[in-house]
């Protein structure tokens, strides 16, 4: 009998299913680069767990940049507002929502491969803590304003 139960919880943890934060959503998501000439871009978008389960984001992918990183913008002991990788990645409690914004938490592109034109839509891919993956298609609008709302959606459902 003793040696059942423990054949019969990792039973259980099989059936658990593959994709920790089912309900995940990315809404209005675009991303842009500093300048025409610039090396360096960003993502930004309305991050939402539809789902019952506490999920993260711990990682980013994507072929139009040499490094992709989760990044923040934090004041340092001077008073000056640095950018700084994201350590330990982007909570999203269930039910909930986190935004990517200027200023704010953002996906960072670290040596572009190409120049994000405008009208551009670039692929990237969003990953979770339990190693599953979305992808996600999020158009350039190098013209939108901080804190605009424009029509622009990139939806990821499922994992890749």
């Amino acid at each position: 009998m003793f040696r059942t139960l423990p054949i019969a919880a990792a039973a259980a943890l099989l059936a658990m299913p593959a994709l920790a934060c089912d309900g995940f959503e990315a809404d209005d998501a675009y991303a842009r680069a500093a300048t025409a000439m610039s090396q360096s871009g960003a993502a930004f978008m309305v991050l939402r767990n539809q789902g019952d389960s506490d999920c993260r984001i711990t990682g980013a992918r994507s072929d139009v940049a040499q490094r992709v990183e989760l990044h923040t913008h934090i004041e340092d002991e001077q008073g000056v507002m640095r950018m700084v990788e994201i350590e330990g990645g982007i909570a999203l409690p269930a039910n909930g929502e986190h935004a990517l914004e200027r200023g704010g938490d953002h996906v960072m592109f670290l040596g572009l491969n190409r120049p994000l034109e405008q009208g551009d839509v670039i692929a990237l891919t969003l990953i979770f803590e339990d190693g599953a993956e979305v992808a996600l298609e999020v158009p350039v609008d190098n013209e939108r304003q901080p804190m605009g709302h424009g029509h622009s959606h990139g939806h990821g459902h499922g994992n890749d």
